[in-house]
């Protein structure tokens, strides 16, 4: 259907059947409209596999669904390095959908990872916008490609669980274009996803699925996106407003509780019906490009699908440490399998995104099945161990040449709905591997953990495989690449700190319940680390490998670089080792002599090439001139600055092997005195960025983050400040009750539990008529609200229950 016909249809509705096109009919689909052939689209959870919910499912994980390949989360397969590898995924993704009548996936995530503490950093790619926007694009691809449309999220600016359906981000121009728009900026640019998903909190004062400046004047003007924006399911504040703003759709079903105030708002005209007709026009070419293939498919290629989860773990493993203990020589004799995630592998985070795998292998069924000798204790349960328990584990390591030890974070520790707590590994973890180490000092440690841990321990083991979360092929990569069979190669795509007190987010991280500053502006991740000269226990891009591998002859074509040029750049690279090896190639961009503040230095571009013993490649980039842009406070637009820059080539971000300098001929910047190189953000020593610095970036009032006092409660007060009162805490109670027996993000009763009561805690007022499905309608959440203030209303309250309105 081309866009006349599109228009024609959204002409030939009614006003009532634009409105409910505009909302979810469940959970999962659009409104459908037979008497004007309009069907429904159906959608699903995503983004490391397809999460379709189904009563008949085994509850295997986060609920009933239907099995589906998981495939390792984006925090995993993004330290692969490997855009091609991204594709590969979304394009058996997108099989896996049209076998389950899924016309859109909720993916992919690319917010940026502020802190490592973040409670839903697994589902991101990186710390670094040019990694994850390029990631993104790729996934996007390969799924669309593919049939099946996707949902790029969560715009914007949502880096943390605390306080996240009210929170307000307030973040400086520079910030904001630099790191947190970027990676959607190239998504969108290089991709076109079909839907972007329109985050929870609030940006800059106002929220995202209202913000006209973000959806509309950035999101489509400035970044061409042609697509439907979706809201996140509840996000929406004032459902008009947000029309207006430019969210087409409001997700899941309201109950139709906010049809009335759009009608309203277009009678009065607050909403301008062509708001309602564009919104109208940009769901219904997705829902005709996308819900044709909404009948299910023949079935799909499961073991190949499951071949490629291995894979992928494979290339995406991050070998962090080996004094030569790795690999494992078959003829070394027993290994010693100690912890309990060997046999009860964790493998995926906990959430929305959880999935139920169509085959889960763990590394004890991989060991027997490669046929290799080993004996188990697991050491530990949950996070609980006993002596018992401990001197089985130790009798393991005594009788055995070598340990390999198994130790993460589980479920409860890192979970959508609330942020982290800490870096540490559970304390019963760090008890069985002291206990082991002594007993047996050949100790390989593997790590299943999404994101980063602190790792005091590290003097007392011999090697350190990371796996982030594997997927369901784990057990069987992780045999493959202990014993050499498959090569390490991924590199880490977030800094490791050595403490969380250092990292740049640490003194306004998380804040609330008001607002959180986004004080270290540009200063995220390595470019805070590389620019202050401060020490990490592994920075951005490190990985080791089985083999070793030499750079050499890195030449630039150009000396200088004119507006509307390229760069072309070329380097060699040789396998200097015995084993077969992929090496990640990394160039990063230094401009050393800027007008404003940069950091030390940037990835530019990088390339993953694969290269058998003594084997050299000569590797080409080539990179277009607006690659060197920044955004340009003074004038709004990115510019590139004149001035000497220098490329460097690097097998991670401390490990730079060559450099080249060229010059480049661009703009002169013209700042004040808090942007320039020369203000408090040009020479930075520490991690404190005080207030009064931020303040003259940001160019706005801060807010004060205050505690709510009974009678000042409104409708974006969370719950669970709302307990002033016996009304309040009857409400928070309630709200509690229902989320423990509905939210079922893990096996983990713990970790259900704590998102349960977060989320209940963080739910703003206004999402009570929503959440209820309109059993509470807005007339009754009225007088409930003045309830809870003391001000009388419960009169009103039970009219409004009476009268469902």
């Amino acid at each position: 259907m081309n866009d006349t016909q599109l228009w024609q249809k959204v002409q030939s509705l009614t006003t009532a059947q634009k409105v409910a096109l505009c909302r979810g009919t469940n959970a999962w689909q659009t409104a459908s409209i037979p008497e004007k052939g309009i069907p429904s689209l159906r959608m699903a959870d995503g983004p490391h596999g397809v999460r379709v919910e189904d009563a008949a499912g085994h509850k295997q994980n986060g609920g009933p669904s239907k099995p589906a390949t998981c495939f390792p989360p984006q925090v995993t397969l993004a330290c692969a390095f490997s855009p091609q590898l991204v594709k590969d995924v979304g394009a058996a993704i997108a099989e896996e959908c049209l076998h389950y009548g899924v016309g859109l996936i909720l993916g992919p995530g690319t917010n940026i990872k502020r802190s490592p503490l973040g409670g839903r950093n697994f589902e991101y790619y990186s710390e670094d916008p040019l990694l994850a926007g390029r990631l993104a694009a790729a996934f996007i691809e390969g799924t669309q490609e593919n049939g099946v449309g996707t949902s790029l999220k969560h715009f914007a600016v949502n880096s943390q669980e605390c306080f996240r359906m009210s929170i307000n981000a307030a973040v400086d121009e520079r910030a904001l274009f630099d790191i947190y728009l970027r990676p959607f900026e190239i998504a969108i640019k290089t991709a076109r996803p079909d839907t972007v998903m329109a985050s929870y909190n609030r940006v800059n004062g106002e929220y995202a699925t209202q913000n006209r400046r973000l959806l509309t004047d950035i999101l489509r003007l400035r970044f061409g996106f042609g697509g439907a924006v979706v809201s996140d399911w509840g996000a929406i504040d004032e459902r008009a407003a947000a029309l207006a703003a430019g969210c087409d759709l409001e997700m899941p079903a309201s109950g139709g509780v906010s049809d009335k105030a759009v009608l309203a708002a277009l009678k009065s005209g607050a909403l301008p019906t062509t708001a309602l007709d564009t919104a109208c026009f940009n769901i219904l070419r997705l829902v005709y490009r996308r819900a044709a293939p909404c009948a299910p498919q023949p079935a799909c290629n499961w073991q190949a699908h499951h071949a490629l989860a291995v894979q992928a773990l494979e290339k995406s493993a991050v070998l962090l440490k080996n004094d030569g203990m790795l690999p494992l020589a078959p003829s070394a004799g027993r290994v010693a399998i100690i912890g309990q995630m060997a046999d009860e592998p964790r493998y995926q985070g906990s959430g929305s995104s959880v999935v139920n795998p169509k085959q889960l292998v763990s590394f004890l069924a991989a060991m027997k099945t490669a046929g290799h000798p080993f004996v188990y204790a697991p050491g530990h349960r949950g996070t609980k161990t006993t002596p018992k328990m401990l001197a089985a584990a130790v009798a393991a390591a005594q009788n055995a040449q070598q340990v390999v030890l198994f130790l993460g974070l589980p479920d409860a520790f890192e979970c959508e709905g609330y942020d982290r707590q800490h870096l540490d590994l559970p304390a019963c973890q760090l008890k069985l591997l002291s206990a082991v180490q002594a007993a047996n000092p050949n100790v390989c440690v593997v790590l299943c953990c999404g994101g980063p841990v602190a790792t005091p321990w590290l003097g007392k083991v011999r090697a350190l495989l990371c796996l982030h979360l594997g997927g369901q092929g784990l057990g069987t990569a992780a045999v493959r690449l202990l014993y050499g069979q498959a090569n390490p190669s991924g590199k880490l795509t977030e800094s490791w700190p050595l403490a969380i007190e250092d990292t740049p987010c640490y003194h306004s991280f998380p804040m609330g319940p008001c607002e959180v500053a986004y004080r270290e502006s540009i200063y995220v991740g390595y470019r805070y680390y590389n620019t202050a000269g401060a020490p990490v226990q592994f920075p951005f891009g490190f990985g080791l490998s089985y083999t070793s591998f030499a750079y050499s002859a890195l030449r630039l074509a150009e000396e200088t670089l004119a507006p509307g040029g390229t760069l072309h750049a070329s380097l060699r690279v040789k396998n200097t080792g015995a084993a077969p090896g992929e090496e990640v190639v990394q160039l990063y961009l230094a401009h050393e002599d800027s007008a404003t503040y940069q950091p030390a230095h940037q990835l530019l571009a990088f390339h993953r090439v694969a290269l058998q013993p003594g084997q050299e490649k000569e590797l080409s980039f080539t990179i277009p001139y607006a690659e060197l842009s920044f955004y340009d406070v003074a004038s709004g637009e990115d510019v590139v600055e004149a001035g000497h820059y220098t490329l460097q080539a690097a097998s991670h971000s401390r490990d730079i092997r060559l450099c080249a300098g060229f010059a480049v001929q661009g703009a002169t910047l013209r700042l004040d005195a808090a942007h320039s190189a020369h203000g408090p953000y040009g020479n930075i020593q520490g991690n404190t960025f005080p207030t009064k610095d931020f303040a003259a970036l940001y160019q706005k009032p801060l807010q004060e983050n205050r505690l709510p006092q009974k009678g000042e409660y409104g409708r974006h007060t969370p719950l669970g400040l709302m307990t002033d009162g016996a009304a309040g805490r009857v409400l928070l109670r309630t709200a509690r009750f229902f989320a423990r027996r509905f939210i079922r993000f893990s096996q983990d009763a713990e970790a259900n539990r704590l998102a349960a009561d977060a989320t209940s805690y963080y739910l703003p007022f206004k999402n009570v008529p929503m959440n209820t499905d309109g059993i509470v309608p807005p007339r009754a959440a009225a007088a409930l609200l003045r309830l809870c203030n003391g001000q009388g209303g419960l009169g009103s309250l039970l009219a409004g229950l009476l009268l469902r309105r």
